[in-house]
């Protein structure tokens, strides 16, 4: 091969590559579903950034979750995944179910105030600061009895005696359950050795404690690359741990009425192993019912998307420009052609994926904003000034609270204006 040969050769193959890396046009209108919301949220929309939450889809996962339920399992709805009381009343009446899980004091406070009937365990142990607070701003007004309702979370020796000293000081029982770590080793007893101390101090102070039960979380067996562990290996194995921890207290503490203790575990990615066969008695769960991105797993295939921010177009250009490479325009817009359209929506930055129109896209050369952010589009995307860009997002926990107000919809149109929980 000649010198010639060899560099047409070398070109060919260059144009072949670049062509192969070239982006391809991405873009699509509105599906069915977000034209009519669009057209709703145009109506009748608050024209700022909003958490949009489908009844409609939520209720279909509600009754999803409960399908195929055990008698002999309850079902808790996780506070923090759904933080309106509104929200979670919905839930509530929808699941027929009084049981909560909670993971913030302030959250508490107003839950207790809120929801008088309700059975209430804490998803996290709570420093004891934060135990006294609660009880400082505690008001039996509503009819909420701690002593009965509420199950704080232990994770130690130290911690129980800490909140042994509280009760003793505030002359009130408390009621605790004893984190386990069941494989997931973010905290908890690691072995069925360490619980008898803890059930000697509680038994030891029937008029100050009381045990509620136990909590091991178990999320980690979905999440395990399969080539280390299968998730039903690892569920097989966490199963194991928590029924080591009850048969320690079978054997050696028979006066304790394990069918009358809170057994809870589970959450979202393992509800549907649970549902087989479980060791547990109360299953918690709460993003699934409105399933943001980081749900979208096997485990929850048959659960349906039903939570979206929407905000509006703010300004609309043709094409993408890059403060001081303006000559480069329309080698980028041909390079990418989902550069081709540019809009500045309202708001910005936040822990969510574009949903639709399909085909948007953030621009790396531009970089992001939390007051407008960039976003591009091909040519296909017909989307103008004051319609809406949706996201989902990623989780809910956090981002829900971002947006003041939640906007309830069914069949599409705005139902209601729910607040968030307090913070």
């Amino acid at each position: 091969m000649n010198r010639r040969q060899f560099l047409i050769g070398a070109i060919g193959a260059g144009l072949v590559t670049t062509f192969l890396l070239k982006p391809s046009d991405s873009g699509a209108s509105y599906s069915p579903y977000f034209k009519e919301l669009n057209d709703e949220l145009m109506e009748n929309g608050p024209y700022k950034p909003s958490m949009v939450v489908d009844l409609d889809r939520m209720n279909r996962n509600i009754q999803h979750l409960l399908q195929g339920l055990s008698p002999d399992l309850h079902y808790r709805i996780v506070a923090k995944s759904l933080p309106s009381p509104e929200l979670l009343g919905h839930i509530m009446k929808e699941a027929e179910t009084n049981r909560l899980m909670v993971f913030h004091q302030p959250f508490l406070s107003h839950i207790a105030e809120k929801f008088p009937k309700s059975d209430v365990l804490l998803g996290k142990p709570m420093p004891i600061k934060s135990a006294e607070i609660f009880y400082s701003s505690f008001s039996n007004s509503s009819g909420f009895d701690p002593s009965r309702q509420l199950q704080w979370l232990i994770d130690d020796r130290e911690r129980l005696v800490q909140y042994r000293e509280l009760a003793r000081e505030l002359e009130i029982k408390m009621r605790v359950s004893i984190e386990i770590d069941i494989g997931l080793h973010r905290g908890g007893l690691q072995s069925p050795d360490e619980l008898a101390p803890l059930l000697d101090i509680i038994l030891a102070n029937p008029d100050r404690l009381e045990l509620g039960g136990f909590m091991g979380y178990d999320p980690h067996v979905v999440k395990l690359p399969k080539i280390v562990k299968s998730a039903e290996q690892a569920y097989a194995e966490s199963q194991q741990i928590y029924q080591g921890f009850l048969d320690l207290v079978k054997i050696q503490y028979p006066q304790i009425d394990i069918a009358e203790l809170c057994l809870n575990g589970a959450g979202s990615p393992t509800i549907a192993l649970h549902k087989k066969e479980t060791v547990i008695n109360d299953m918690s769960a709460g993003s699934c019912l409105v399933k943001p991105v980081d749900f979208d797993i096997d485990t929850l295939q048959e659960f349906l998307p039903a939570s979206y921010i929407a905000t509006p177009v703010l300004k609309k250009a043709d094409s993408m420009t890059i403060p001081s490479l303006e000559s480069l325009k329309g080698v980028l817009n041909w390079w990418d052609p989902n550069t081709r359209q540019s809009f500045f929506i309202y708001g910005g930055k936040w822990m969510a994926k574009y949903e639709s129109p399909v085909g948007l896209q953030e621009s790396g050369l531009y970089g992001t904003s939390t007051n407008q952010q960039l976003v591009t589009g091909s040519g296909k995307i017909d989307l103008d000034v004051d319609d809406h860009v949706f996201l989902r997002p990623n989780q809910s926990e956090f981002v829900f609270l971002q947006f003041g107000d939640l906007l309830t919809v069914k069949d599409q149109k705005i139902v209601g204006r729910w607040p968030i929980l307090k913070q």
